[in-house]
């Protein structure tokens, strides 16, 4: 019996035809085939307080040489397409993958696109037609992959090292197989210096790791240093990704390099400090170690004065690979001076885009005296009875050189109404100029919660350098199991190397000047955890900071900036996410002229702690005591309102959800009439509802701004078509109205009746779900198979009259189709 290839299914085209001829070809199913590669998660959409995932496509079929070097992509579609349908698509996964191999096929046979041809004198075969028999062996791509990549045998060694698997089936994400080969590649070709640039909440530890484990147990480096700045890396380092080296790792402790082991990882401060005595690195010979890894590299290496670079150049033969979210580049320092142009990026936009880091929206609270200064009055004294220097003080000086203490009330209540309408258990950080700010922040939202201080007094807590009781809570903090403690208030100890997957809120009331800093603080939000239901997070912002965002050095752009008064995050009656700027014009104006600037120049990094011989401790909060006067008794208040989105140009726009929706739209349907004629000759307009909302349309959201009672197909007729709008019970009565049901029988007649007035309550979907049958009225009639059999004569009939009960719905949009 011969199979008609042009009725099967994608799935049947992979399993009967493309698969043999794969294996045929000599291909391990075990080792190098995988099957529905999922590459990206799906970028997070955020409107008003929701978040859902955009669903992605994966790959049909990765080919590899290792689990750790893939080698081809392979797109099949159904026999019913040409047989290059699927080459689109197979070029953009071959793009993540940095592969250069590409197989488009409809079972028929393949269409072969090979980028190793490109620059020779066959780059006009670029892509060729194959037989389905003459599938290129793995020999033969594996043969063809290293004569692109320019391999020599002295690498094929290290290369062919896989990464370490622990069987759960873990794999490295796309990005992070990347940056390992591009690391390992370019170490085994005997390039000594290496950069990679990933943003905050992409694996920076994990991609370290496996790069670590590849080169070890390969033996190209025998003895490694992990060199970090603070207590914390080293510890979720050790604890963590770390683990499986073992008994072969060892922290450097009490200023002692013990040569036993063979993987180190230390702070840079139990290595070196100011006296000879301290310089623990001293204790080997400058080439005990043979590879290097700087996590957060962008705090020392890149000036030439620091600690770090002191232990780098002593180890100036180890191959050394530099770690940054956020490099620095200055006019006075530069990480690429050092190791380079980056090996690899990827980027928070990138990250945001995939699905692997969270989206944000900003909310922008403006206070009156930030914007128009403060001057004491002639000879005013402050709460100490010093007298005031006589000068204007502004949004740089509060809470730095001039406390207000009516201000950090207003930051205070602004945070705790902001909780209250959200989330109140919400973990937060809140970035304060330094310790003494942090203090005053965390006793005004203490007295403002007393209900909540009352349950836990570790509600809201300062963890900062000089706080051993707030340290000692930064892993409570930061475990999603653990409710306490809710509010963190801190100056520098957080802005890098904590990982608060479930942060909600990023509080920045700190005067933040650097690219690379603000770049690390709103890191503290992007992670996602699914789990437990962080797919995005909020920045309140008081102190302008995210004006940066509109600096071409930010390669990350919000889903939206909301410029709102503290009154209005009070006010329950002012809906936070539908207050739009009428003067969209200004918003660029208002970034490109306000007094607000990046200091290029300015070093965003803090003093290092020193102490004796024994010491093993990490950076503090405040490089210098600051004097400071305190005034009370100030009139504070807040001013205008606004909110701005950013679209993925990175361009100031506004944007409701009816904008968004619209947008949608029209990447999906050309007009008014292509639309109802896809909903009508949909079998199921539930299919439709779910595609939409997989592009981003989140119709509750929608619901909500444009009315609850209205049918998706109305709400999409309504706010990007501009018809009249009919809420459910509208249709359902004009249903009634015509009296078609005259034509069923009694039992068919009342179980139509009854889907008719379900269609009023709840919506389509309830027509379309056999489940309704089951519950009253329904199950009063009888069970399912006697109300179809019954009453219609069968599942065909029963499907025709649903069928007809849509198109009654919608007849009024017929005659548009």
């Amino acid at each position: 019996m011969s199979i008609n290839k042009a009725k099967l299914t994608e799935t049947d085209i992979i399993t009967k035809f493309i698969m043999p001829a794969i294996k045929d070809a000599g291909w391990d199913d075990m080792t190098q085939i995988r099957q529905e590669v999922k590459l990206r998660d799906g970028k997070v959409i955020v409107r008003g307080q929701l978040g859902v995932r955009k669903t992605v496509k994966s790959a049909d079929i990765v080919l590899y040489h290792k689990p750790s070097m893939p080698l081809a992509v392979i797109e099949a579609k159904a026999n019913k397409h040409s047989l290059d349908k699927g080459m689109q698509q197979g070029l953009d996964y071959a793009r993540l993958l940095e592969v250069p191999f590409i197989f488009a096929t409809n079972g028929d046979g393949f269409i072969f696109h090979d980028k190793t041809k490109l620059g020779t004198a066959d780059a006009h075969n670029l892509e060729s037609e194959i037989r389905l028999e003459d599938f290129p062996s793995p020999q033969e791509l594996w043969a063809k992959y290293c004569a692109w990549k320019g391999y020599t045998e002295s690498q094929l060694p290290i290369i062919n090292q896989e990464y370490y698997d622990d069987g759960s089936g873990k794999h490295p994400r796309y990005y992070q197989l990347q940056a390992i080969n591009k690391t390992v590649e370019a170490i085994s070709s005997g390039t000594d210096r290496v950069l990679l640039v990933m943003a905050t909440g992409t694996g920076k530890t994990y991609t370290a790791f496996q790069i670590i484990w590849r080169l070890w147990k390969s033996r190209a480096k025998k003895r490694i240093l992990f060199l970090a700045d603070r207590t914390a890396l080293v510890e979720q380092t050790q604890q963590g990704d770390f683990l499986p080296f073992d008994t072969a790792m060892t922290r450097v402790k009490g200023r002692t390099v013990d040569p036993a082991y063979e993987i180190h990882l230390a702070l840079y401060q139990a290595l070196t400090g100011p006296e000879e005595s301290q310089k623990a690195f001293k204790q080997v010979d400058p080439d005990f170690f043979d590879l290097i890894i700087i996590d957060e590299c962008h705090r020392g290496s890149a000036s030439e004065e620091s600690a770090w670079r002191e232990i780098l150049e002593y180890f100036s033969s180890a191959a050394q690979v530099g770690l940054t979210a956020t490099p620095k580049e200055t006019d006075e320092v530069s990480n690429s001076d050092y190791f380079g142009d980056p090996a690899y990026t990827y980027s928070l936009k990138e990250g945001i885009e995939d699905g692997f880091l969270a989206p944000y929206k900003v909310v922008r609270v403006d206070i009156d005296v930030d914007l128009q200064g403060w001057r004491p009055t002639k000879g005013q004294i402050d709460n100490q009875g010093e007298v005031i220097e006589d000068r204007i003080y502004n949004q740089k000086d509060f809470d730095r050189t001039m406390v207000i203490d009516e201000r950090t009330q207003l930051v205070a209540e602004t945070i705790t109404n902001y909780l209250k309408r959200t989330d109140p258990m919400a973990k937060t950080i809140v970035f304060c100029n330094d310790i003494d700010h942090a203090e005053r922040m965390r006793r005004a939202i203490a007295n403002l919660n007393p209900e909540q201080m009352a349950k836990n007094e570790k509600f809201v807590m300062k963890i900062t350098g000089d706080d051993e009781l707030g340290k000692a809570q930064l892993g409570n903090f930061t475990n999603p199991k653990k409710a306490y403690p809710v509010i963190a208030t801190t100056s520098e100890l957080m802005t890098t190397g904590v990982d608060a997957k479930t942060c909600k809120l990023v509080v920045l009331d700190q005067n933040i000047q650097s690219m690379t800093k603000f770049k690390q603080i709103i890191g503290r939000g992007t992670r996602i955890d699914d789990k437990y239901g962080k797919l995005w997070f909020t920045i309140l912002d008081f102190k302008k900071a995210t004006e940066l965002f509109a600096d071409e050095r930010f390669d990350g752009t919000p889903e939206k900036v909301i410029k709102v008064t503290p009154t209005d995050i009070e006010d329950e009656e002012i809906d936070l996410d539908s207050v739009i700027d009428a003067d969209e014009e200004n918003t660029d104006a208002d970034l490109a002229t306000d007094e607000h600037s990046t200091d290029n120049n300015q070093d965003d990094t803090v003093n290092e702690s020193q102490g004796d011989g024994s010491f093993d401790g990490e950076w503090t909060d405040e490089p210098q005591k600051i004097n400071k006067y305190r005034v009370s008794g100030v009139s504070v208040s807040k001013v205008a309102e606004r909110v701005q989105y950013y679209d993925s140009d990175g361009k100031l726009v506004t944007e409701s959800f009816k904008d968004y929706t619209c947008k949608t739209m029209a990447k999906q349907f050309g007009s008014l009439d292509e639309f109802v004629k896809r909903w009508n000759e949909s079998d199921r307009k539930q299919a439709i509802i779910d595609e939409l909302a997989n592009e981003g349309i989140i119709w509750q959201a929608l619901e909500e701004e444009v009315g609850k009672d209205m049918d998706p197909f109305d709400m999409i007729c309504h706010v990007v078509y501009d018809q009249p709008a009919l809420t459910r019970a509208e249709r359902a009565n004009n249903v009634k109205k015509r009296n078609y049901f005259t034509k069923y029988s009694d039992t068919a007649q009342a179980v139509l009746e009854n889907l008719l007035v379900k269609y009023a309550d709840v919506g389509v979907q309830e027509i379309e779900s056999m489940q309704v049958l089951k519950v009253a009225p329904f199950n009063q009639i009888g069970n399912t198979k006697e109300i179809i059999k019954n009453g219609f004569g069968g599942k065909p009939q029963y499907e025709q009259a649903i069928k007809e009960l849509e198109a009654e719905i919608y007849q009024v949009h017929q005659q548009s189709a």
